[in-house]
């Protein structure tokens, strides 16, 4: 993330320079600098600005989540119309608002944003694809006459260079940082496999596309950008061949150095529904010896929690006991079963007009939401 938008902070002091006709070794670095710099600070500040905020809506979940998106937005304008890195910005203001004393977020809020942030980037994605698609034909036809096949060259040579500089660079940048033994027994070296299948998966995309259309089609003398039509047709072409080339031969690959999964998403998951269950169960003792706590209410969690631990305990060390995973598949599926007849005795009483859509839908939320933590159990 920090390494794109420091990439689009360079490109833009390198299009400042074209735009305006002048270039200084000294004050591009300047200005890198304070674009930089004041990027990360415009975004912090707005993050101070909007976090009360935040705390004060978190109830309102449609408000929560539109002022999430302009908050977004704010702090690229803010940061853009003080001549700093909008995007550094927006990167400082997710960093800021990512850290536990300053984010707001309940589960309700995760469980609607997640989904809602998902297809947002999702149809940003597509429509950047489909900008380039409408522009083609017009840039096309910008081309110097014969310069199609010369341009598609370069393009090979780009994507040749990028992929060679990307596997030169992921074996040193993937193992010297592991070399202390400090780090290497917190972060152990990978295997030769993974990481040529990771210097392989540098497909171009979106950052891409968006840049190369950013670019102005004017300069300050009112002269047309130099080359744009050529740049927005090469960077087109090296995506189509990165896409292409590296993204349908990724599974081969995969499968001729004999690559698995080796369970470690798996194992850490686990770990982390281990460590969370066990601050719970720390968390009820506690609770028992409270005078207001019903000791009912704590013997009948307290099972549950030993449950819970034993099996994901189990399933960390490597240690399934299968009869007891059948059991609780089992018993997961009836769950579920018993969950899919209460949703559809409440559509029912919805048909036959006993309950009204505002209840029927409250009520399915909830049970959605137990549907759901059935799935991922």
């Amino acid at each position: 993330l920090l390494n794109d938008a420091t990439a689009i902070v360079a490109y833009r002091v390198a299009v400042a320079a074209v735009v305006s006709g002048a270039f200084s070794l000294a004050d591009a670095g300047i200005q890198f600098l304070i674009s930089s710099i004041g990027g990360v600070v415009a975004g912090i500040a707005l993050g101070l600005v909007v976090t009360p905020l935040f705390r004060r809506l978190r109830e309102d979940v449609p408000v929560y989540l539109t002022l999430t998106f302009l908050s977004g937005y704010g702090a690229y304008i803010l940061a853009d119309g003080l001549h700093l890195s909008g995007v550094l910005a927006v990167v400082a203001l997710g960093l800021f608002y990512g850290q536990p004393r300053f984010n707001s977020m309940t589960p309700e809020l995760r469980i609607q944003g997640t989904p809602l942030w998902d297809i947002v980037v999702f149809v940003l994605n597509g429509l950047i694809f489909l900008l380039v698609g409408l522009q083609l034909p017009s840039i096309v036809a910008r081309l110097p006459r014969g310069a199609t096949l010369d341009l598609i060259e370069n393009a090979l040579v780009i994507c040749l260079a990028l992929i060679l500089v990307r596997i030169l660079w992921v074996f040193p940048g993937t193992y010297l940082p592991r070399v202390p033994a400090v780090v290497r027994a917190r972060d152990p070296f990978p295997s030769w496999q993974g990481t040529v299948i990771v210097g392989w998966a540098g497909m171009r995309g979106g950052v891409s596309l968006a840049t190369a259309l950013a670019l102005p089609y004017v300069t300050d003398t009112k002269a047309d950008f130099p080359q744009r039509a050529e740049i927005v047709f090469v960077t087109f072409v090296v995506i189509l061949i990165t896409l292409i080339v590296q993204g349908l031969t990724l599974p081969l690959l995969i499968q001729r150095l004999k690559v698995v999964d080796d369970g470690g998403a798996l194992k850490e998951e686990n770990k982390a529904r281990l460590k969370a269950a066990q601050a719970a169960q720390t968390r009820l003792q506690e609770l028992a010896q409270e005078e207001h706590t019903p000791p009912v209410l704590i013997e009948k969690l307290k099972h549950q929690y030993e449950a819970r631990i034993k099996r994901y305990s189990a399933r960390y060390h490597g240690e399934l006991d299968e009869e007891e995973e059948e059991h609780f598949s089992r018993f997961g599926q009836l769950e579920q079963d018993l969950l899919q007849v209460e949703l559809n005795a409440l559509v029912k009483l919805r048909n036959d007009e006993i309950i009204n859509d505002e209840v029927m839908r409250r009520v399915q939320h909830d049970l959605d939401l137990e549907w759901l933590r059935l799935q991922d159990d």
